[in-house]
């Protein structure tokens, strides 16, 4: 598995080694001791997947606070999608920067996001499922969201959302979300 840095620190994508042959092909979607060589010490407990009819349907950006934050590693099992993570850890240097990456059934690319970021991806092709892990369990109380397209965080989405939940349109920006949670901090 190769383990490649992406522009924002901390945050990875993954290529996993394939071996196919007539019959089809195998990989290993995950390796602890792999992960921990390349530096990557993390101690997944629940295994998430989402299923999207419609090329165009956004999900996020999605967080979890304080101390329920979520470091993440995803991937598309079928179909295709662009997937963002979203530096919301208030005095990191890296503060409303993003980066995003393709990440589909066939390039079998996977994203690793640390704790601290929003997430979201868009579907750019139908029918389309991504499964993902999460180092800690979900909490409602500490969920939140940020506006797909806040103009301050500019993502170059590479479609417009066709769908979007009624809570992923009433998102505030990130400056209203910090501005309202105390539970931004950097390093936790």
């Amino acid at each position: 598995m190769d383990v490649l840095k992406t522009k924002l620190k901390d945050v990875y994508i993954l290529e996993p080694q394939v071996f196919g042959d007539d019959r089809g092909w195998f990989m290993e979607s995950w390796s602890k001791r792999k992960m921990e060589n390349a530096g990557l010490f993390v101690d997944f407990v629940q295994d998430n997947q989402s299923y999207s009819a419609q090329k165009g349907t956004l999900r996020g950006l999605h967080y979890q606070l304080n101390p329920m934050c979520q470091a993440k590693l995803l991937r598309a099992t079928r179909g295709t999608i662009f997937d963002v993570a979203v530096d919301i850890r208030k005095g990191s240097p890296q503060f409303g920067q993003w980066v995003g990456v393709e990440l589909s059934a066939e390039n079998k690319r996977q994203l690793f996001i640390p704790r601290g970021f929003a997430h979201g991806f868009i579907t750019l092709t139908d029918d389309v499922e991504v499964q993902y892990k999460a180092d800690n369990y979900y909490a409602p109380e500490c969920d939140g969201n940020i506006c797909w397209n806040d103009s301050d965080i500019g993502i170059a989405w590479p479609i417009d959302p066709v769908i979007l939940s009624a809570k992923d349109q009433k998102a505030p920006t990130l400056k209203e979300r910090v501005a309202t949670s105390l539970n931004f901090v950097y390093g936790k």
